[in-house]
């Protein structure tokens, strides 16, 4: 196996793997921190060793054990932990497993632990996308439009509250599930958009990360079937991930909704993310009112059943923003709304509507994006051209950033500014 194999396998591994090894450590230890670092000692020694013992045949368990070693080795060292850490120095294969609750999945019990209400949701949402996606303090940072800094500093904190609290790492208990149904959904949410177009690196898909959060909102579902919201959103990630074989061209440039060859989706995706949104027709008619992931469900069913852009019904779209604006008045949603506003009333009205966000979304790349368009549109096309140069500083991966370095590269001479 030569260098370059090591290293893929590598990478895979940590993808993969991460996620596993961080809350089976939690799980046996209780310390989100002796986890991440025993995690962590466990990937760097094998970068260290696989290139020379070999890959192991399976690298999953073989990270696990080491950085059990790890953890266990940390525990002696230190010599003053929790007696519950001592314990958990002495137990075996063999011994009986604590009570899980309802789900046996670590990870999803790490993700209840991460979204306890003792944290603030973005402390919440934050400490699962580094513990349970592995993503880095800079690209959660990126998801936040904050600081990277200030982000480390969020993560930090939240990790010290789960432990000066003693926070359990178990599912909560049925009472509980409902106050923490909303950071968890988030945080899922959130690891599925990292992955379906990553906010840094040259890899724009994260296929580990979508095909992960996925997999927890079924998780999730098993556990909250009638939950429309919990329902919203697992239709919301398969609507939205059977468009991946189209999101790419063959050179790598990320390839958006009104130029994919919608031939590509993939409609066993499609067909079982539509017939969730269906199922919830008869709560509707009995008065329940959709939350913020069945709006959004609903807007990419509309997306998905049309044959083209120019047959999608935008009047449709722009009345479904309406009803996310009352559910979540924020400027991403209000930009969204905008984009489609221009496909029913022109652009000039949906510029107006984004230049009212300049300020909240100055730092937000498909802000720019949007105006480059419209401003394109407008025929514009210094102004777009500025537009673009921005969207393109800001644009976190080389799939973007190849795209609207095309886009902008397409626009014809120079009109008027104004």
């Amino acid at each position: 196996m030569t260098d370059r194999d090591v290293d893929e396998v590598l990478r895979r591994a940590h993808d993969e793997e991460w996620a596993r090894v961080v809350a089976a450590l939690a799980g046996r230890f209780g310390d989100l921190d002796l986890a991440e670092e025993a995690a962590s000692e466990a990937f760097v020694t094998a970068v260290e060793r696989w290139p020379t013992d070999g890959v192991p045949a399976n690298p999953g368990g073989w990270l696990t054990t080491t950085a059990t070693r790890k953890a266990i080795d940390r525990i002696r060292r230190e010599g003053q932990r929790h007696a519950k850490h001592q314990a958990a120095l002495l137990l075996s294969d063999d011994s009986p497993a604590e009570p899980t609750g309802p789900v046996r999945d670590d990870r999803l019990r790490l993700v209840f632990t991460c979204c306890h209400p003792a944290l603030t949701m973005e402390a919440r949402i934050a400490l699962t996308l580094r513990l349970l996606g592995g993503l880095t303090v800079s690209q959660i940072a990126r998801a936040f439009l904050v600081s990277e800094t200030a982000m480390a500093q969020r993560i930090t904190r939240a990790k010290a509250k789960i432990k000066s609290a003693g926070i359990p790492y178990r599912m909560p208990s049925a009472d509980d599930i409902d106050r923490r149904r909303s950071g968890v959904l988030a945080v899922i949410y959130l690891v599925f958009n990292e992955g379906y177009l990553a906010a840094d690196g040259d890899d724009p898909l994260r296929v580990d990360l979508s095909d992960e959060a996925i997999r927890l909102g079924r998780l999730l579902h098993q556990l909250l079937p009638a939950d429309g919201e919990v329902v919203g959103l697992l239709a919301l990630m398969l609507l939205t991930d059977a468009r991946r074989p189209a999101r790419l061209s063959p050179s790598g440039e990320l390839v958006t909704l009104d130029e994919q060859d919608r031939a590509a989706w993939d409609r066993t995706l499609l067909a079982e993310g539509q017939e969730l949104i269906r199922g919830r027709a008869e709560a509707f008619a009995a008065g329940a009112a959709p939350g913020r992931y069945q709006v959004l469900a609903a807007i990419n069913v509309v997306h998905t059943t049309a044959a083209s852009t120019r047959d999608t019904d935008w009047s449709r779209i722009v009345a479904l923003y309406d009803q996310l604006l009352r559910l979540e008045p924020s400027p991403i949603v209000r930009l969204n709304r905008a984009v489609a506003i221009a496909e029913v009333d022109g652009p000039s009205p949906a510029l107006a509507e984004v230049d009212r966000l300049t300020e909240p979304l100055a730092g937000y790349h498909a802000f720019h994006v949007a105006r480059a368009d419209l401003l394109r549109r407008l025929g514009r096309i210094a102004d777009a051209r500025v537009a673009y140069d921005r969207a393109v500083e800001l644009a976190g991966n080389s799939a973007e950033r190849d795209h609207l370095i095309r886009r902008r590269d397409q626009l014809g001479a120079p009109g008027p500014s104004s």
